[in-house]
């Protein structure tokens, strides 16, 4: 046995691969397990993986009391540790998320695939046809912190879309992570995929990080999911390419035309429905004509969100305290947040250019002119008009599940599903042609 394979069995059993072999070693023989299986994982029929997946989902559901088990361990470790609320939130497990897990697996088992969908074709003055037609990425690294659905979904998407991936979890979720991992695997094998299409790292050395990010071809794209600190260092020290956003520091513009009952609707599920998400609203914009603010800060206050305003917002309500200039640019990820009176939409639109992340920004309004300025000029992954931020997610964008939301502004953007973990090749069909 070599020496990746008795470092991951120790591991399994509970120990440690430091001992055995140094982090690159470990990061390239799993790397190339996973390249291997995702050769074998490219010849099997949409079916065959749909059908994989459904017994992934099943496993899952036997599999709760198991990781339920494991999840109180880590959501004890957590609070003992000091683990933020919003922190704990994200870790903890319950039956109703372990369904809703299992069920995104289900869901992306019957998501059309992508994988060998003609993107367009044509034909040449001299008869060629060329095509262009989705492929799988390859080998896809999920370095992630937190939330141990994670190791479903991007295992349910990777497979789904014919990649083969390697996941590192945070430590504050290893057990959750393992168990689900675990079940899951599982369950895929019983319907032929090879294990080694959804490997998890058997250790938290922070060095298998840095392994991964300079695993240049052997990993053909990394995905961080966690915090700025993560995904500032995956960014900044990857050698291989890296889809991402780094804040979420979301916007909602309530427009002086705006319907002021669904306006506070909307505010108050914008931030409070769970403050811990990265669609979850940290600015709120008020125009300084929209007829009543007070009724959109009071159900805030009333809700225990604390409220930084500037000097016109601090005289709506004696509870908002006043906004330090690094309020504009937080992503609180708590119940906090800062509000601002603004002179109309374009005192709207250049408080989001000079302070969105470019995650997701939304705008309330009737007015139909103000609304297609907003969706037109805000430049952000996701722009919304007349609906909570918090709907910034792959499963509510009818996407089954996301492996993240990007923000850059190539391969892809918003929330990454499937389609976001292809690429294509072209395909050049002649009929003798020769170049003159």
């Amino acid at each position: 046995m070599d020496a990746v394979s008795t470092s991951v069995e120790y591991a399994e059993s509970g120990g440690t691969v430091d001992q055995f072999v140094d982090p690159a070693v470990l990061v390239e023989g799993l790397a190339r397990a996973g390249r291997a299986a995702q050769r074998q994982l490219a010849k099997m029929s949409t079916t065959t993986r749909a059908e994989a997946l459904h017994l992934g989902a099943a496993a899952l559901r036997r599999a709760a009391p198991v990781i339920l088990e494991a999840n109180a361990k880590d959501v004890e470790d957590g609070e003992a540790a000091g683990l933020s609320a919003a922190m704990v939130d994200r870790l903890r497990l319950d039956p109703a998320r372990i369904e809703a897990m299992a069920a995104a697996v289900d869901q992306v088992a019957a998501l059309d695939d992508p994988v060998g969908r003609i993107i367009d074709e044509s034909s040449r003055p001299n008869g060629m046809v060329l095509r262009r037609v989705r492929v799988p990425i390859g080998m896809i690294g999920i370095i992630y912190e937190s939330r141990p659905n994670v190791t479903a979904d991007a295992a349910a998407l990777c497979v789904r879309s014919g990649n083969a991936v390697l996941l590192r979890g945070g430590s504050e979720a290893a057990r959750s992570n393992r168990a689900i991992h675990s079940a899951l695997v599982g369950g895929l094998a019983q319907g032929g995929v090879p294990a080694e299409v959804v490997q998890f790292v058997p250790t938290q050395d922070r060095a298998v990080v840095g392994a991964m990010l300079a695993a240049s071809g052997l990993i053909d794209m990394i995905v961080p999911r966690g915090g700025k600190s993560l995904v500032a260092r995956v960014q900044a020290d990857a050698r291989v390419p890296v889809l991402a956003h780094l804040d979420g520091i979301n916007h909602t513009f309530v427009d002086r035309d705006a319907d002021p009952a669904m306006a506070r609707g909307i505010v108050l599920n914008a931030k409070m429905r769970r403050t811990g998400v990265c669609g979850a609203m940290e600015t709120l914009l008020v125009d300084v004509l929209f007829p009543d603010p007070h009724g959109l800060v009071e159900p805030l206050l009333e809700a225990g969100c604390e409220l930084r305003g500037d000097a016109r917002t601090c005289s709506i309500d004696p509870r908002i305290k006043p906004a330090e200039p690094a309020d504009w640019d937080a992503e609180y990820l708590d119940a906090v947040l800062s509000v601002a009176i603004v002179d109309g939409l374009e005192g709207a639109l250049t408080h989001i250019t000079r302070h969105s992340s470019g995650h997701t920004d939304a705008i309330v309004t009737e007015n139909g002119d103000a609304a297609s300025r907003f969706l037109s000029e805000v430049d952000s992954a996701i722009v919304i008009h007349n609906a909570s931020s918090q709907f910034a997610d792959g499963g509510e964008f009818g996407l089954g599940a996301e492996i993240g939301i990007a923000t850059g502004r190539l391969h892809a953007r918003g929330p990454v599903a499937l389609e976001g973990l292809t690429t294509y090749k072209w395909q050049v069909l002649g009929s003798g042609q020769i170049r003159p």
